[in-house]
C-alpha cells in the first residue's frame, strides 16, 4: 500500500498540468453540483415553511363539494359550521368583483376570524376599525390593483339568493407574503362582516387548523394533513432536481472523461513500467491497484481544492442568498425574493461519496487492459 502510494503521488504530480486542469474540474463540478442542490433544498425549506406558515397550518378540514383549484366549486363549496370546531379556524370563500379607479376586477373574498391564530395574516387589522367594510390584501393585489393603505374601492357580489349588491371597501392593512395562493386576486375582510353580506350565516368554505386540533370525521368534511397539502410543493422541487441532474451529469462527464483519457493515456505510456512490475514479481492485481488508487487520488485532491475555495464561497452564497427573477416569483408556487441555500451534511457527504465513487470506477476501467498485458513484449517497449 506504501508502494502504491508513493509511485501514484509521484505520477500524479509528475503530470503537473493535466493533474491541475483533472483536479480544477472536478472541484468544479463538486462545488456546482452541492451550490446547485442547496439552492434546491433551500428553496423546498422556504416555500414549506411559508406555505405552513401563511396558508395551511397545521392542516385544512375542507367541504367536500370545494375545491380549492377549481373556482367553479366556490357557489357550491360551503357548508354549515360543524357544532365541534374547536383548535379550527373558519374561512368562507366568495365571489365578487371591485372597480378600482374605474377598472373592473374579477376578485374572491375570503371571510376569516379577526382573532385567528392559524396563520399569520394581520387579521388584526380588521378589528375595531372605523371603516364599514375593512379589508386587507397582499403585496401582489395591491401592486394589480394599485390599491394603497386608506385606499376605497367600489365592491359588488351577490349573496346567497343571487341578488347583486354593492359597497365600498378600504384598504387596512397590505400583507407581505410569498405565497401567492393567500394574495392574487383576493382580498380578506372579517367573516362576520362576509356573513352579514352574503346571507350565508354560519358558513364556511373550509379550516385552517391550529397546533390544539385533534381531527375526528366529520359527515361532509374531508381533513388534508400538511404532508398532503404540501405534496404538489414536493413534487415541483423533485421534478426541478430531475432536470438539474442533467447539469450535474454534464458536470461530472465532463470531468471523469478528463480522468478516463489521462488514465488510458498512462497505462497506454507505461507499459514498459507495468512489464517491469509484472517481471519483479508484483501480482496484476497489485498493479492495477496502484493505477486505480492514482486516478482515485484526483477526486481526494479535487476535494481538497474543492474545500479551499469552494467553502468561503458556498458560505458567502448561503449569507447573501439567491435573488429569484421577478418573473419567476409569479409563477404561482411560494417563491420568496430571495432564496438561501441549505447546505446540510447529507447533501455535503452525498455529493463528495458520489465523486470519490464514480472516479475510482472511471480510474479503474482503463487498467483492466493490464490483466492482458505480456510482461516480455512490454519489457521490450512494444506496444500493445
Amino acid at each position: 500500500m506504501k508502494l502504491a502510494f508513493t509511485l501514484s503521488i509521484k505520477n500524479i504530480f509528475g503530470a503537473k498540468l493535466r493533474t491541475f486542469l483533472n483536479v480544477f474540474v472536478l472541484s468544479f463540478s463538486f462545488v456546482v453540483i452541492i451550490g446547485l442542490k442547496g439552492v434546491m433544498d433551500g428553496w423546498d425549506d422556504q416555500a414549506r415553511r411559508d406555505s405552513i406558515d401563511w396558508q395551511f397550518g397545521q392542516g385544512q378540514l375542507i367541504h367536500e363539494d370545494y375545491d380549492p383549484l377549481d373556482s367553479f366549486t366556490i357557489l357550491d363549496g360551503k357548508g354549515p359550521i360543524p357544532d365541534d370546531v374547536s383548535g379550527l379556524t373558519p374561512i368562507l370563500v366568495h365571489q365578487a368583483s371591485i372597480y378600482p379607479q374605474g377598472r373592473m376586477i374579477g376578485t374572491i373574498i375570503k371571510g376569516i376570524d379577526p382573532l385567528q391564530k392559524s396563520v399569520l395574516l394581520p387579521t388584526q387589522s380588521l378589528i375595531n376599525s372605523k371603516f364599514t367594510f375593512p379589508v386587507i390584501i397582499g403585496k401582489r393585489m395591491a401592486e394589480s390593483a394599485k390599491l394603497s393603505i386608506g385606499d376605497e374601492a367600489l365592491i359588488r357580489w351577490r349573496d346567497k339568493n343571487g341578488t347583486y349588491d354593492a359597497n365600498r371597501i378600504t384598504i387596512v392593512d397590505i400583507f407581505d407574503s410569498n405565497v401567492p395562493a393567500i394574495d392574487s386576486g383576493q382580498i380578506w375582510m372579517s367573516i362576520e362582516t362576509l356573513w352579514q353580506m352574503t346571507g350565508l350565516n354560519n358558513y364556511a368554505s373550509f379550516f385552517v387548523a391550529e397546533k390544539s386540533y385533534q381531527h375526528n370525521p366529520i359527515q361532509f368534511w374531508k381533513f388534508n394533513s400538511q404532508e398532503e397539502l404540501l405534496k404538489p410543493i414536493s413534487v415541483l422541487v423533485a421534478q426541478k432536481n430531475t432536470s438539474q441532474s442533467v447539469i450535474y451529469f454534464l458536470l461530472l462527464t465532463i470531468a471523469l472523461l478528463a480522468i478516463f483519457d489521462t488514465q488510458v493515456l498512462s497505462v497506454f505510456r507505461r507499459q514498459s513500467e507495468i512489464g517491469t512490475y509484472i517481471a519483479l514479481g508484483m501480482t496484476r492485481q497489485k498493479v492495477i491497484g496502484i493505477f486505480t488508487f492514482e486516478g482515485s487520488l484526483y477526486s481526494f485532491l479535487a476535494l481538497i481544492l474543492a474545500t479551499i475555495y469552494g467553502f468561503p464561497l458556498l458560505a458567502w452564497f448561503a449569507e447573501v442568498g439567491f435573488a429569484v427573477p421577478p418573473a419567476d416569483q409569479k409563477m404561482g408556487i411560494p417563491v420568496a425574493d430571495t432564496i438561501f441555500p441549505i447546505f446540510g451534511l447529507k447533501l455535503v457527504f452525498g455529493t463528495i461519496f458520489l465523486v470519490l465513487f464514480t472516479s475510482t470506477i472511471v480510474s479503474f476501467l482503463p487498467t483492466r487492459k493490464i490483466s492482458r498485458l505480456d510482461p516480455i513484449l512490454a519489457l521490450k517497449g512494444k506496444k500493445q
